[in-house]
């Protein structure tokens, strides 16, 4: 299973993602790139953390511009394979089991992040307990839609018993399943009936 720093590499955090969405809708809508200063309005950010944001899009290979040229800021997402969308389902509790809210709304990731051949979707973590995993409270994971994992393997579980679904590391027993959080102050539960709707293949991270 990748840790948190072996996912981010080459891809964007959350509000990264977003940088690139809005320079490329801005560029399509206005013929040119937007200028720093016009993402940090937009964004309520400061103009250096801007620039902090765009250097790191240029080195992971996501973003270009040409030295000593305004606006010239571009998204390298003229193929459409650098970019896709996946339905961002909801809610999903790490630090205890709460109902997720089914409410699809698509968010933007790498393709690096998504190997062929598989349905992924994303869920906004609330909760701790994935902590030491990488997964902290309001980051965003990347789900790989599948019916199994292995054990150790953080996984995206429903419990019909109490109809409520979960972001747990999953283990099998004789006759349960531990689910456990990656976080020492906290302690692993059992369910008798568990159904996994996905396992966790990436991170996007929460802006501080």
């Amino acid at each position: 299973m990748q840790n948190k720093s072996s996912v981010n590499i080459g891809n964007p955090s959350k509000r990264q993602a977003e940088i690139l969405h809005f320079a490329r809708e801005y560029r399509r809508e206005n013929g040119y790139s937007p200028a720093l200063a016009e993402i940090a309005k937009y964004f309520n950010i400061s103009i250096p953390t801007v620039h902090q944001h765009v250097s790191s899009l240029r080195e992971k290979k996501l973003l270009t511009t040409e030295k000593g040229k305004k606006r010239s800021m571009q998204s390298l997402r003229d193929h459409k394979s650098q970019i896709v969308e996946i339905p961002l389902m909801g809610l999903i509790a790490a630090g205890g089991p709460i109902e997720a809210i089914r409410d699809p709304k698509p968010i933007e990731v790498p393709s690096t992040m998504l190997p062929p051949g598989a349905d992924y979707y994303a869920l906004k973590v609330s909760g701790v307990s994935m902590i030491e995993e990488g997964i902290s409270d309001g980051d965003i994971v990347i789900v790989r839609d599948q019916p199994t994992v292995d054990d150790g393997e953080k996984a995206v579980a429903y419990m019909p018993d109490r109809n409520e679904v979960t972001l747990k590391k999953i283990y099998r027993e004789k006759n349960r399943i531990k689910l456990v959080p990656a976080n020492k102050t906290m302690k692993p539960f059992y369910e008798t009936n568990v159904l996994i709707q996905g396992k966790v293949v990436g991170v996007l991270r929460k802006e501080v």
